[in-house]
């Protein structure tokens, strides 16, 4: 029997419902409004992210980057990386994304198996 699309948008919302209440998920928005709400972590990000648009626009306009804006940006990103709140959501975002990525490939899995070939035999 057909499905309508009204359908799939019915398991999909039930779907979304119950990765609300999914660990991971909860994990993830903790560590989310933890780094929110921490003025060191804030800063450091958006730093980091104005840096890069800095040089993406610089790069843009045909000058390479030089030694100490790379050096600076790797300092930034080396305290980062190694403050707690941050490495707490980096972690929690992997375990999100692997999740989805999860869910993803169960979903395909029956849209994009081969059908049986004619006569209903199985291939050797």
């Amino acid at each position: 029997m057909p499905v309508d699309t009204a359908q799939i948008l019915q398991a999909a919302e039930k779907l979304g419902q119950m990765l609300k209440e999914h660990p991971a998920v909860e994990r993830f928005k903790s560590a989310q409004k933890s780094v929110g709400e921490d003025p060191e972590a804030s800063r450091m990000l958006a730093e980091f992210q104005r840096s890069l648009e800095a040089l993406d626009r610089q790069e843009q306009q045909g000058h390479p980057p030089t030694d100490a804006q790379r050096m600076q940006l790797e300092s930034l990103q080396s305290k980062i990386v190694s403050h707690i709140k941050i490495k707490n959501l980096n972690l929690a975002q992997m375990e999100f994304v692997d999740l989805l990525r999860k869910i993803s490939q169960t979903y395909q899995r029956p849209v994009t198996e081969a059908p049986p070939p004619a006569g209903g035999q199985k291939p050797a």
